[in-house]
């Protein structure tokens, strides 16, 4: 849609009469009253605009239309004089233009400005040089208008004549500088100056040499016009960057963030220099924290991030890290992410210990505010860079350990599980803190609230206490966490009202809520025939068996045998050494007397008895052979199992650094501009340039890279048949958020198509954002058009539709051309990502919707399956590669994508290569595909189900 008809669908808003109106009628309504003018007008730009010719009505609209003052007919004449045929069809000028011309003069001396101006913007769409000529000293004196919008129009107007008919005003350079260095309007200058920066650039750079030292005190459109025509002048000539850079150091300290963001922008694109790229980083820095917009803040944290991609530029970056945790005080997620990401990567032993100073002042603030839903999330996301600081510098371990064990008792079991993840490499990494973890572990050990922490708390105690004092320790903290024993017995009195607990003694306690080790005790929400009292006194381990979780028994039997081992080999005396292993079996057995009982809610499982009953025969025997075990290769278990990371972390921080390192080897292509695609020669884009395509949506992606690439390396859908009466067919343009279907309609039939629309309707989450136009096709003619449909979430989608006309002069009903389906890809949308294992084992339990795909291809090799799979849905391997390597006829891989709306998608691939029927039987299995909408889970499942198979070239 042209800008005109743009101008007249927003002006207008007026549906066509269900018959068009004749020419007589129109010109009836012409001569009549002001409303009836306006009306009629409205409905000639509609006829105009679907193809009639209406070549009678130019004069009377030019005697009865013209000469009014009324605002309204005179926007609608703007309109009309845009789009209606000037010239005849031998390409000579009309006779009645003439008339419109004088009136053009007429307007160009009104004494409204509005008039003025609104009549200079329509010049600038004219190509007619013969209506424009008589019209130039008009345009010139509006130079000197007394209002702005006035003088600004007449700059923009005698920039578009001297850009199309130079000979029209060959002196508009001079013209616009001599009218440029009196002006004081700032949009006035910005136009004038950016005529002169694409007409005389010579004449441009004169003025900014006079006023250069002034350039801070111009509004900030002139000055960002500024930033790109230095921009432009730099990279055209090198030569002339010591005279201008110096310009854009003055323009970072702009009260504008728009200009101070283009100045840092183009001030790292020409030059390289540690203080350039300084006050570069420090402007950016600075836009982050001052502005509100959280796009805003990522977009600008993107910019940053790409100049630590530079070698040279990493090191200048370094020095900014706790300038950069400034941003922290951001309350969104995504820029704390982004940040500490940004944070972590420029680390190094120079700043390491103010990184942890701050870290830690975050971690503990994150105790004293209100629970937002994101602090939890922070929180975990603190504790990680906290734990990849003290991974690289184990001398900061011992300053952060006693800040995050307090974590251990957090109700967020997320960041719980992390520091404990962190606790257990780092008791293990580091023989020297040790003594201090075991300490603090000891400590909160009582305070532990959930049962996944309280079983890793347990594993680590038993693993790393060493001396008889902690053995000890250990002993009574899980006595005084059992409660009384045996429980089965103490339970019963209780019901019975036997044992009557501490709380009924008559000193008024009965307002007690502190157990004997000194926590809060809980009090549970569900309606019970006890007292509450009695559900408040118990002890968290006990209280985790009388709920039926008899795992965390099974890991009490395995620490209560490790300890009991680790004490016989301490204490020689035989009389201490039977009384702590028949302590240890007496916990024991009584757990298992407790699972045999109808008092748990669940019954204990036969695994949990196997493995008690196994630590009750190896404490009973105390032989060499299991002390071996259980004391030694569960440790170096551990210690295999964080070498297999630090490698695979070393690995991918390899990969990242020589992608960094540009390297030109001897043997490397030379590529030449003329030759090369455009993105491969980012150095030398025009960086304004890429910025205004992206805004409207055209850049290229990255597959069309090559020099060539045009819609014929694209694939066309043919929407309807070659025998139809109307053929189409439609170029589908992916962009980020939204799809641009160029159609090409022909007209193959004798007849002239009226009023042929285009109709679409979408299935799926897509949206059409406009209905097209309708249009007039000559017999065999052809047109374009074309179609916006945005995109709100990732799953496939179908665009349907049809194609209506009216064949001029039947009588029929509309004619109809039913078109063939668009199938959207998800494809388009979904990314490779990469997660822990503890959030996708997370998003799994969480996600409700589950997709099952059979695997059914021609693949016989596992490996090569799993690839194809990868390539075909676009997603990222979790699984580490030395886990996938060797064959054993079975495999299991994790698979993880995020889409550009954030949508997350899990894939669990279970394959198999069934050996008894032969070394060319295809992979068997299945694809279990998890996502949190259904239309995602169901998308991937299609599109792997269609890319199974390989196909044979």
């Amino acid at each position: 849609m042209t800008a005109a008809e743009n101008v007249c669908y927003t002006l207008i808003n007026v549906p066509m009469d269900s018959e068009p109106p004749s020419e007589i009628s129109l010109k009836n309504d012409l001569k009549g009253d002001v409303k009836l003018k306006t009306e009629a007008l409205k409905k000639v730009i509609i006829m105009i605009l679907n193809g009639e010719k209406l070549p009678g009505l130019l004069m009377t609209i030019i005697r009865f239309v013209l000469p009014l003052q009324d605002h309204t007919i005179k926007k609608l004449l703007l309109v009309f004089w845009e789009i209606v045929p000037k010239t005849t069809p031998d390409g000579r000028l009309l006779q009645e233009m003439i008339l419109v011309c004088d009136a053009y003069r007429k307007d160009l001396q009104h004494p409204n400005e509005f008039i003025r101006g609104s009549t200079l913007r329509f010049l600038c769409k004219l190509k007619e040089a013969e209506l424009l000529e008589p019209l130039m000293p008009a345009i010139r004196a509006c130079l000197e208008h007394r209002h702005s919008y006035v003088r600004r129009n007449a700059v923009l107007a005698i920039y578009t004549i001297y850009r199309n008919f130079e000979h029209l005003i060959p002196d508009a350079p001079e013209l616009i500088h001599d009218f440029l260095v009196n002006e004081k309007d700032a949009s006035c200058k910005r136009n004038a100056f950016m005529m002169l920066i694409h007409a005389d650039q010579d004449r441009a750079l004169d003025y900014l040499s006079t006023c250069i030292d002034q350039v801070q005190t111009f509004g900030d459109i002139l000055q960002l016009v500024i930033v790109e025509l230095i921009y432009k002048v730099c990279h055209a000539n090198p030569s002339e960057r010591a005279r201008f850079i110096r310009c854009i150091y003055n323009l970072l300290q702009s009260s504008s963030p728009a200009v101070k963001y283009e100045a840092a922008g183009t001030l790292v694109t020409l030059s390289s220099a540690p203080t350039a790229i300084k006050a570069a980083a420090q402007c950016y820095i600075d836009l982050i924290i001052k502005e509100s917009d959280n796009n805003v803040k990522l977009i600008v944290l993107d910019r940053l991030i790409e100049l630590k991609e530079h070698p040279s530029h990493e090191r200048v970056l370094q020095d900014l890290v706790m300038d950069i945790l400034r941003v922290l005080s951001t309350p969104d997620l995504e820029v704390r992410k982004k940040t500490l990401q940004l944070a972590l990567d420029l680390v190094s032993s120079r700043n390491v210990e103010e990184l942890v100073i701050v870290l830690k002042k975050e971690v503990i603030k994150t105790n004293n505010v209100t629970e937002h839903e994101d602090t939890d999330k922070y929180r975990q996301l603190l504790v990680r860079t906290l734990h990849s600081c003290s991974v690289r510098f184990p001398d900061m371990a011992a300053n952060v350990i006693p800040v995050l064990m307090e974590f251990l008792s957090d109700n967020n079991e997320a960041a719980a599980a992390d520091v404990l993840e962190f606790v257990r490499e780092a008791i293990q990494r580091f023989d020297n803190l040790r003594p201090l973890i075991v300490e603090k572990m000891l400590e909160v050990f009582h305070a532990v609230k959930s049962v996944k922490i309280y079983r890793g708390a347990l594993w680590i105690l038993g693993e790393y206490c060493s001396t008889k004092e902690d053995i000890q320790s250990v002993m009574t903290e899980v006595r005084r966490s059992l409660g009384e024993i045996p429980i089965v017995e103490s339970e019963i009195k209780k019901e019975t009202g036997e044992l009557k607990p501490e709380e009924e003694v008559p000193v008024g306690p009965a307002q007690k809520l502190v157990t004997e080790m000194g926590t809060y005790a809980t009090q549970s929400a569900l309606s019970s025939s006890r007292p509450a009292k009695k559900e408040e006194d118990r002890p968290p381990l006990r209280g985790f068996l009388l709920d039926g979780d008899f795992f965390v028994a099974a890991s009490l039997a395995t620490t209560l045998t490790k300890i009991a081992l680790r004490y016989v080999s301490l204490v020689q005396e035989k009389k201490k050494q039977n009384s702590f292993i028949a302590e240890a079996m007496l916990l024991m057995a009584t757990i298992l007397h407790l699972g045999k009982s109808s008092l748990p809610k669940k019954p204990i499982t036969d695994d949990d008895v196997d493995r008690i009953s196994l630590c009750l025969k190896v404490l009973s025997e105390c032989s060499p052979l299991m002390n071996d075990i259980f004391n030694r290769e569960c440790r170096q278990s551990l210690s295999h199992m964080l070498s297999a990371k630090l490698e695979e972390e070393k690995l991918s921080q390899k990969k990242e650094s020589e992608k960094r390192n540009v390297t030109v080897q001897p043997d490397d292509p030379i590529s030449f501009m003329q030759l090369t695609a455009k993105n491969e020669m980012s150095s030398k884009e025009d960086q304004f340039q890429l910025s205004l395509l992206a805004a409207m949506g055209n850049t290229q992606r990255k597959e069309a890279a090559d020099p060539l690439a045009s819609k014929l390396n694209k694939v066309v859908t043919q929407l309807t048949g070659f025998s139809d009466p109307v053929y189409a067919e439609a170029y589908v343009h992916v962009n980020q958020y939204d799809i641009v279907l160029d159609v090409l309609v022909v007209n193959q039939t004798s007849d002239t198509l009226q009023n042929c629309t285009l109709e679409l309707a979408t299935l799926g989450d897509l949206k059409l954002v406009e209905k097209p136009s309708p249009l007039t096709l000559a017999p065999h003619d052809f047109a374009n058009i074309k179609a916006n449909v945005k995109v709100a979430s990732t799953e496939n989608g179908i665009i349907f539709g049809n194609i209506v006309y009216d064949v001029s002069g039947a009588a029929s009903d509309r004619n109809c051309v039913v078109l063939s389906d668009i199938h959207i890809d998800i494809m388009d949308y979904i990314q490779p990502a990469s997660c822990t294992d503890a959030e996708f084992r997370q998003m799994w339990a969480e996600f409700e919707w589950e997709n099952k795909v059979t695997v059914n291809t021609n693949i016989i090799d596992l490996n090569e399956y799993l690839q194809h799979i990868l390539k075909s849905t676009n997603m990222k391997c979790l699984t580490p590669e030395k886990a996938l390597s060797g064959y054993c006829g079975f495999m299991a891989a994790n698979l993880y994508a995020r889409s550009i709306f954030g949508e997350d998608a899990l894939a669990n691939v279970s394959i198999e290569k069934p050996i008894h029927l032969g070394p060319e039987a295809p992979v068997t299995g299945h694809i279990r595909i998890r996502a949190k909408s259904q239309g995602m889970a169901l998308s991937l499942g299609d599109k792997i189900n269609l890319s199974q198979k390989k196909t044979s070239l």
